[in-house]
């Protein structure tokens, strides 16, 4: 399998590295060619995501940020393999969105996902930052939330008191997870999953609890 994810880092030199896990357009691009790639040799995608969002800056814009992401999306979209995504630690906004166009998008337990943060939630809606508890809340940002609104397709349990705490325990609940979620995928032809992949985000929300 071709498995493509973001890199945050555990410390503070690691996430500034790694620009706290938030990709140029250059990361989206070498996506899009690994999906080819993948899709070339008949290999199913499996996407970590771990990402605030895109990185916003003017360079990044100049270099065709959108474009990139929406570039990802529209190769997700277009697979004739499995792809199956998960949500491991934050999805923020379109950054998140570009590798999470999947078959089956996994989630785990603690995780968040969302179009926005909600400081920037709270700063648009009511121009403070104090806010911030009252937009998560109504964004319905958690994998419980989002596994009832029909956007994430599994949660994955944590170990007691989150991931960080015992993380081989884990790495072996994603693995089982996407075990379980790859196998129904491998004996669809690639029109099937393409068709299914897209039917299933054009349904997004129509089934959802209010």
């Amino acid at each position: 399998m071709v498995v493509i994810g973001h890199e945050k880092g555990t410390d503070t030199e690691g996430r500034v590295r790694h620009n706290f896990g938030m990709a140029n357009p250059e990361g989206y691009r070498k996506s899009v060619r690994l999906m080819h790639l993948a899709e070339r040799f008949g290999l199913p995608v499996v996407t970590l995501v771990d990402t605030p969002g895109a990185y916003p800056g003017i360079g990044a814009e100049e270099r065709g940020q959108a474009e990139a992401i929406a570039r990802a999306i529209e190769t997700c979209l277009q697979l004739t393999v499995p792809l199956v995504g998960v949500i491991i630690g934050e999805g923020g906004s379109g950054g998140a969105v570009a590798l999470a166009v999947a078959d089956r998008v996994l989630m785990l337990e603690h995780s968040v996902y969302s179009v926005i943060s909600p400081e920037g939630c709270a700063a648009i809606l009511w121009r403070s930052g104090e806010e911030a508890p009252q937009a998560a809340e109504a964004m319905r940002l958690t994998a419980q939330d989002l596994s009832q609104l029909g956007v994430v397709d599994q949660i994955i349990p944590e170990p007691l008191g989150g991931a960080h705490r015992k993380p081989e325990d884990t790495i072996a609940a994603v693995g089982d997870a996407l075990e379980a979620a790859l196998a129904p995928l491998l004996v669809l032809s690639g029109a099937e999953l393409r068709h299914q992949r897209r039917q299933k985000f054009l349904a997004m929300g129509k089934n959802g609890a209010a």
